[in-house]
């Protein structure tokens, strides 16, 4: 037997070894599926010291199925990115919520971003539910920015004021919808990372309510800490103001 036959044994059963051994030490098992994609590679991206790191990477070649075994502290946002060998875009990099267990990932080549289905996550599920009601105050946003750029131009300053009342109530509408949301869900991670990422600045009153309606094990995850921690700091800095 060459010694190059011998090397490429000993390789072969080393990577075997490895991919057993992180079978064993993974709590998340993630399968998916990429209609239309036949070669490419794709990154399991975590967020670290707010920095996005690569968890895991796997290469496409001929068939669009993938799975990866990962290990996480607890319940968060993770992300699928697909390298294109493009710019990156919203279309190249999906968010998922990731749970302990077995998640399946089913989307395609073309609508990467539009057409994932994700499920196997409760956290996940509670995500894409508030996603289509921030849609909905997203859009009514737009609207009120474009009709201000109009008055702008025909300088009607009744109008601008009134629309950036609007916008005011829109806003305080969006946070106090959050707000509630997180509040009713403190039985599930989401609800200190929706208070983390979108109403971080919300009176701190509203952060102590989502903070005390977070149950034991939510308040001990990687978010529920995070959320703990945060709220601290903000009242030290606002005491000494």
């Amino acid at each position: 037997m060459s010694k190059k036959i011998i090397l490429l044994a000993l390789i072969c059963i080393s990577l075997a070894c490895c991919n057993e051994d992180k079978k064993e030490n993974s709590n998340l098992h993630l399968t998916g599926n990429i209609e239309g994609l036949s070669q490419g590679k794709l990154y399991i991206q975590q967020v670290q010291d707010s920095s996005l790191v690569v968890l895991d990477s796997i290469m496409i070649k001929g068939d669009s199925k993938f799975d990866s075994y990962l290990n996480i502290e607890s319940p968060e946002m993770l992300y699928l990115f697909l390298d294109r060998g493009q710019t990156n875009s919203i279309d190249n990099n999906l968010p998922f919520f990731a749970e302990p267990g077995e998640m399946h990932i089913e989307t395609t080549l073309n609508s990467f971003f539009a057409d994932a289905k994700i499920t196997g996550s409760k956290n996940h599920d509670l995500y894409v539910e508030f996603t289509k009601m921030r849609s909905k105050f997203n859009e009514k946003s737009m609207d009120l920015v474009e009709k201000e750029l109009e008055n702008l131009k025909i300088k009607n300053k009744n109008n601008i004021d009134s629309i950036s009342s609007e916008a005011n109530k829109l806003t305080r509408k969006k946070y106090l919808y959050v707000a509630n949301f997180a509040s009713l869900h403190g039985d599930k991670e989401i609800a200190p990372f929706l208070a983390l990422s979108e109403i971080a600045d919300i009176n701190i009153r509203y952060l102590d309510t989502i903070d005390s309606k977070m149950n034991p094990e939510v308040a001990k995850s990687k978010y529920g800490k995070m959320l703990k921690s945060y709220i601290e700091e903000r009242k030290k800095s606002e005491t000494k103001e």
